[in-house]
């Protein structure tokens, strides 16, 4: 996967040039990512009023041609540091795909996606506090001249969290493995770490793979 650029925010007057060197350490390691070959990022612009400075890409699932899974990734910073954060970092995500019917009728589907992202972080060593998010299903369905769609249910992951202990890199390319577990991908291999980052969790089972269309 080709390294992508984020947009940091420019706000009274900063640039990425005078931001903050922890801020420009953490783009670079977020730009140097490689991901697996079904995700395809792009840069996108980075909200201005959340933090002073931010970093933002937009994140696609694709496999055979067919978009499983699209979703948002932010990195905000604040040197001054923010109470809810507690710290000077936050991380803030959007992750969206289309539940297959046998998974749509889950009462816990909520939980399990909860636990999808949580298991994700843990397994790549990525470091985490005061997590906090919503899940959301949503069931559609069509009429009138859309009638012969079939109906779908769709679940929409936003999530935000505060990185400790820096490997910003391992933030994004947990977020990018819940993404292709939410389309029903299985999840990839992370790469060896050390004893004091090794997870606590094991792995969870993924979505059955969707191979329908998705209905827009």
């Amino acid at each position: 996967m080709a390294a992508v650029g984020g947009n940091p925010a420019q706000q009274g007057g900063t640039s990425k040039e005078s931001a903050p060197i922890g801020f420009r350490s953490a783009v670079e390691a977020l730009t140097a990512v490689r991901l697996r070959p079904e995700v395809r990022l792009s840069a996108t612009p980075a909200p201005r009023r959340l933090a002073p400075f931010s970093w933002a890409v937009t994140a696609e699932v694709e496999l055979e041609g067919e978009e499983l899974a699209d979703g948002r990734f932010v990195l905000l910073h604040d040197p001054a540091g923010q109470e809810a954060w507690q710290g000077e970092f936050r991380v803030v995500t959007m992750t969206r795909a289309e539940l297959e019917p046998e998974i749509a009728g889950d009462p816990m589907v909520g939980e399990v996606g909860w636990a999808w992202l949580m298991d994700a972080l843990q397994t790549h060593g990525a470091g985490f506090t005061a997590p906090g998010g919503t899940v959301t299903r949503c069931a559609s369905q069509y009429f009138g001249a859309l009638a012969e769609r079939p109906a779908s249910t769709e679940i929409e992951l936003r999530a935000s969290w505060t990185p400790t202990g820096g490997r910003f890199e391992r933030h994004l390319t947990a977020w990018a493995d819940l993404l292709c577990v939410c389309a029903g991908l299985p999840p990839s291999a992370p790469a060896p770490l050390s004893t004091s980052d090794a997870p606590s969790l094991g792995g969870v089972v993924p979505m059955p793979a969707r191979r329908r269309p998705r209905s827009h």
